[in-house]
């Protein structure tokens, strides 16, 4: 069971929760009380390391390991998870891949692999994780702000837009149920899969710019949204797009 705090015993399950945002959040998540199903497509020991660090912090955490983007992958998650726990109370799509490829440059393959990771995945992981999460149950959908036009990741954002919008179809959906669903976007994030680009003086300049805070943001600082749509405080907040990018879109009027 999870320790103490809001989320005291409710179970949660972030994908891609290895490194980077997902591992801030199920870190958080933990903290918060909940034990935490830690998904991971491939690198077992970023899993066990997250796993470890909660543990070792007072919380309660279990990976399990699932390729995404592949047929039947939902379900293979779902398996894995019901050897650990019986039921869901917050589920958090964070898995994702970034194609950096204009649309020009975007090939059919590239595009479904794409569409397979960001969109299919999250959208079979919700409808079968439909019958284990509990009523009054979370939903939290890491996506993307696609408000702005960013060409060199045209098929990835597309694809983020599409979650985005299913976030708002299972808001309505799933209200009968007490269940919310919400997504949330983050900005530019220092995180280890952007820390190559982040070092060039330039990209770094660039990516403190477009905040109105001129800073890139952290992992925790997105991790810290998510805790609240997950926490029973965000109970009258549902269908919503949460712009967690340091007012990125002000800067850009």
């Amino acid at each position: 069971m999870g320790g103490t705090g809001v989320l005291a015993g409710r179970t949660a399950l972030v994908t891609g929760a290895s490194r980077g945002i997902g591992r801030a959040v199920a870190e958080r998540l933990a903290r918060d009380g909940a034990r935490v199903a830690v998904h991971y497509g491939s690198d077992e020991a970023a899993a066990k390391e997250t796993v470890a660090a909660i543990g070792a912090a007072g919380g309660s955490a279990f990976a399990i390991r699932t390729e995404l983007g592949v047929p039947g992958d939902a379900e293979s998650l779902w398996e894995a998870f019901d050897r650990h726990a019986q039921g869901l109370d917050i589920l958090v799509n964070n898995a994702g891949m970034a194609l950096f490829a204009t649309v020009e440059e975007t090939d059919e393959e590239l595009y479904d692999r794409t569409q397979a990771v960001n969109a299919k995945a999250p959208f079979f992981i919700a409808k079968h994780g439909l019958r284990r999460l509990r009523d009054q149950g979370r939903i939290i959908n890491v996506t993307a702000v696609t408000d702005a036009a960013i060409s060199p990741i045209a098929a990835t954002h597309m694809a983020k837009g599409a979650v985005t919008t299913l976030t708002r179809s299972l808001a309505a959906e799933l209200a009968p149920r007490g269940i919310t669903a919400n997504s949330v976007g983050p900005g530019f994030i220092d995180t280890d899969l952007t820390s190559a680009a982040l070092a060039d003086p330039a990209i770094r300049a660039h990516a403190e710019s477009v905040s109105v805070f001129k800073r890139v943001g952290t992992t925790s600082d997105v991790a810290d949204v998510v805790a609240f749509l997950a926490s029973p405080d965000s109970r009258w907040v549902t269908g919503q797009h949460i712009d967690a990018t340091g007012g990125s879109l002000l800067s850009l009027h």
